[in-house]
């Protein structure tokens, strides 16, 4: 076939690459999140999933669709942005100030979207114990204003690193090695969602019977889910890019579950006693 056909790379290649897709996935669980604060959740989170299904098979694989239609797959390295070149051809004048805008639009989603879920967690663990009780105080529109100051300053932090590593070069590599370092964290929620399914629906027959959407195919649905996932963390072992990056994630886990253990068994200790 032309330019090599499908996985000219070797199928390796294929699932080195699904690091990255991951990653670009995660935080659509956040509609889970976002169900306790919906007027009606029952429509809102039914209409969400619908959407983002599809846009993701619209602006992410129609989007790739037709720009490999367009471009070699082997020649997308020397035209600069495919998007922008894409938006050219079909006389889209200002095709780079778009694409800028769109991505910036993203990230300023993303980040809305990651201060929401993390200050909701914080403010969550802080009313059951596990962290300080200031992270459940709430401002008089009852939104917990410190645990979001806590999450922003964090991105702030992030932010003055970037500006301070620039100036040696180093900012790339950091990038690189922080980004790729959270998506085995990030997976834990998928992992922990597929399996609770699993549990739930066996333990309640009777309540999915009037569940207004369930999961297409379970539980097979579900088993591929955690084969893929497990499959994609066991190349990010093997691939040496992503080596050192999901060792750390693995370790930020491990540490955490050690933790998590330690407290439970000193709580249930001390209410034995």
């Amino acid at each position: 076939m032309a330019n090599g056909g499908f996985f000219t790379g070797g199928f390796k290649g294929f699932f080195f690459a699904l690091s990255i897709v991951v990653g670009s996935y995660q935080g659509i669980e956040l509609l889970g999140i976002t169900a306790g604060e919906a007027a009606n959740p029952r429509h809102a989170i039914v209409s969400s999933v619908k959407s983002i299904v599809w846009r993701i098979l619209i602006f992410y694989i129609g989007a790739i669709f037709v720009i490999v239609a367009i471009y070699p797959w082997n020649q997308l390295a020397t035209v600069g942005s495919p998007f922008v070149e894409t938006f050219s051809k079909v006389g889209i004048a200002g095709a780079a100030g778009i694409i800028n805008f769109v991505v910036l639009t993203a990230a300023m989603s993303g980040t809305n979207s990651g201060i929401y879920s993390a200050s909701r967690m914080l403010y969550k663990l802080s009313k059951e114990g596990r962290v300080s009780k200031i992270y459940s105080k709430l401002s008089p529109h009852k939104v917990p204003s410190v645990a979001i100051l806590a999450i922003s300053g964090g991105i702030l932090i992030g932010i003055i690193l970037n500006i301070v590593l620039s100036a040696f070069g180093a900012a790339e590599n950091i990038f690189v090695l922080v980004y790729s370092s959270s998506v085995l964290p990030g997976m834990v929620p998928w992992f922990v969602i597929l399996i609770s399914e699993l549990r739930f629906r066996r333990s309640n027959p009777e309540v999915i019977k009037m569940h207004p959407f369930t999961m297409p195919f379970y539980p097979i649905s579900n088993y591929i889910g955690i084969a893929s996932l497990l499959i994609i963390v066991i190349f990010m072992f093997i691939n040496p890019d992503t080596r050192a990056s999901v060792s750390v994630g693995a370790l930020f886990l491990i540490i955490l579950s050690i933790h998590f253990w330690w407290r439970h068994n000193k709580k249930d200790q001390q209410s034995n006693n």
